[in-house]
C-alpha cells in the first residue's frame, strides 16, 4: 500500500507526498476540487491508494502555499478568496518580494542562475501541456525562490510562500536584470509582474464563478 508500485496510474512515479500535492493543486486550480470543500485524508489516501502519511504531508505542504488551510478539529478545507482578497495579497506581493529581491541580487552566483534558467526552460515546457497545470505553479515558486535565495531572509521567504501562487517573457526579463545586477530595474519588473499576475487571477477567478456558479460540497466523502 506504501509503494509506489502500488499506486498504479492514480499518481505518477515520483515520491509520494509530492505526487499527492501535485494532484490536489491541480484539482483546486482548476476547480475541481471547490473552494469551501473539506479534503479528508482517509478518503485522498483510499483514492490515491497511498497511506495517510504522505496525504498528511501533502496537505501540510499546500497549506503553506497558501492553497488550503488547515483548521483545528476540522481538518483541510479549501478557502474561498473572493477577488478583494487576491488583490489584497498579491499588493503585499508587489511591496515585499522586490524588497527581497533587492538584498539577493548581490549575492546572486552563476550557479543560480543556471538554475534559474534551467526552471525556466522546464516552465516553458509545461506551459505548452494543458495537463501539467499543477505544475506551473511549483516551477514559478521555484524560480522565483531562486533569485531570492541569497537575500538570507527566512521569514519573510516564509510569508512570500504563503502569498505567492505567470508571465513567461516577464520571467525571463527579470532574470536578465538579475544577472546585469541592474536591481532598481529587476525590481521593478518584478512589481509590475506580481500585478499582472494578481489581475490575472482575479480575472480568472471572477469567469469561474460566472460560469460555474458556486456548488461546494464536501469533497472527498
Amino acid at each position: 500500500m506504501d509503494s509506489v508500485s502500488s499506486l498504479d496510474s492514480a499518481i505518477p512515479r515520483q515520491s509520494l507526498t509530492s505526487a499527492v500535492a501535485d494532484k490536489l493543486r491541480d484539482q483546486i486550480i482548476r476547480g475541481v476540487i471547490p473552494e469551501g470543500a473539506q479534503l479528508r485524508q482517509d478518503a485522498i489516501a483510499n483514492q490515491f491508494k497511498v497511506s495517510r502519511i504522505p496525504v498528511r504531508e501533502a496537505l501540510r505542504q499546500l497549506d503553506a502555499e497558501g492553497l488550503i488551510t488547515i483548521l483545528p478539529n476540522r481538518g483541510a478545507i479549501v478557502p474561498a478568496l473572493s477577488p478583494e482578497d487576491i488583490e489584497e495579497l498579491f499588493s503585499i506581493r508587489a511591496l515585499l518580494e522586490p524588497e527581497v529581491l533587492k538584498l539577493s541580487i548581490p549575492h546572486l552566483t552563476e550557479e543560480d542562475f543556471s538554475r534559474a534558467d534551467a526552471v525556466l526552460r522546464q516552465y516553458v515546457k509545461e506551459l505548452r501541456r494543458d495537463d501539467h497545470v499543477s505544475a506551473w505553479g511549483r516551477l514559478n515558486w521555484e524560480f522565483h525562490s531562486i533569485l531570492y535565495s541569497r537575500a538570507d531572509r527566512p521569514h519573510f521567504m516564509s510569508i512570500i510562500r504563503k502569498v505567492n501562487n505567470n508571465g513567461e517573457q516577464e520571467h525571463h526579463a527579470i532574470l536578465k536584470l538579475c544577472r546585469e545586477r541592474n536591481s532598481r530595474a529587476a525590481c521593478q519588473l518584478l512589481a509590475e509582474h506580481i500585478r499582472h499576475a494578481g489581475q490575472s487571477l482575479k480575472e480568472a477567478l471572477q469567469e469561474r464563478r460566472g460560469q460555474d456558479g458556486q456548488s461546494a460540497a464536501k469533497w472527498g466523502h
